[in-house]
């Protein structure tokens, strides 16, 4: 089970590990809904972290307009694994999306310091 809580204006964030190339780093990161992808991360902890860059991928951002990002390899310590995940470069925060927590159980208390949890289905 992985283990977050609410900050402000009602945020859910969760820490996450990533195994890089040269080190390990810990980040916290929001949970976001809207987002289908699996995980977005700033372009400095991407280059930090020594990640590939696979490919580009033309977006549409929440605001309605599109732009191309860099699509990147990376390797993520999810529920106790370690798993490969697709990784989109932005200049914002590093942000979880709902293909990274498919397959799992999400619930949130929805007040300030509320518990968020994230656990494996059967």
């Amino acid at each position: 089970m992985i283990i977050g809580k609410i900050v402000d204006n009602q945020v859910a964030i969760i820490d996450l590990e990533f195994a890089g190339i040269n080190h390990n780093q810990k980040v916290e990161a929001i949970i976001d809904t809207g987002f289908t992808g699996e995980l977005t991360l700033p372009g400095d902890l991407i280059d930090s972290l020594g990640f590939p860059q696979i490919g580009e991928l033309p977006i549409t951002l929440g605001d309605g307009n599109e732009a191309d990002v860099g699509l990147y390899l990376g390797m993520v310590l999810w529920q106790g694994e370690e798993r490969i995940v697709q990784v989109l470069r932005t200049d914002g925060k590093s942000l979880i999306g709902m293909s990274l927590l498919y397959g799992n159980r999400l619930t949130l208390d929805v007040v300030t310091d509320g518990e968020v949890t994230i656990q494996t289905l059967s």
